[in-house]
């Protein structure tokens, strides 16, 4: 697993975000974008050939960056290609994390299964994930899948 360079030194518990978790990205995930490093979590597979999933939490800074960098993982590197891309915000922000698809900039997002995770849904689910999950399976149930929405005019 992979906690974002800036986040890494962060204080968590009895340490830091970034204790146990890879000092650095395989070359085949960055592949020469640093924003890639900048995603808040990075899920390898056990090989670390393959991004299983990204996460990107976006508590109060913009929604739009974090879709740009999940973006970059998916579009720019073949290891990302077919990762879940989580987008992970508090709920009273739903409103505006349903509106990014609809930029024609994001015309892919639908295509990428990008998919909006609330807060009050890891909220609810934390105990029963930790016990009982394995894989992203729990994760893939609790969110749901950006969707491209086209305006009447």
């Amino acid at each position: 697993m992979w906690v974002a360079a800036n986040d890494r030194s962060r204080s968590y518990s009895d340490g830091h975000l970034g204790d146990k978790c890879l000092a650095q990205l395989p070359d085949g995930v960055t592949a020469g974008m640093d924003s890639v490093r900048l995603i808040d979590i990075v899920w390898l597979t056990t090989d670390s050939h393959e991004v299983a999933a990204a996460f990107e939490v976006e508590h109060s800074t913009s929604i739009y960056s974090g879709i740009v960098r999940m973006l970059d993982l998916a579009l720019g590197t073949h290891v990302g290609k077919n990762s879940t891309l989580f987008l992970v915000a508090p709920d009273n922000r739903r409103d505006e994390v349903e509106q990014q698809p609809c930029r024609p900039a994001f015309s892919r997002v639908s295509d990428l299964n990008i998919r909006y995770l609330p807060y009050s849904q890891l909220k609810e689910h934390r105990q029963p994930i930790a016990r009982f999950g394995a894989g992203i399976k729990p994760l893939m149930e609790i969110s749901q899948q950006l969707q491209r929405r086209m305006h009447a005019k």
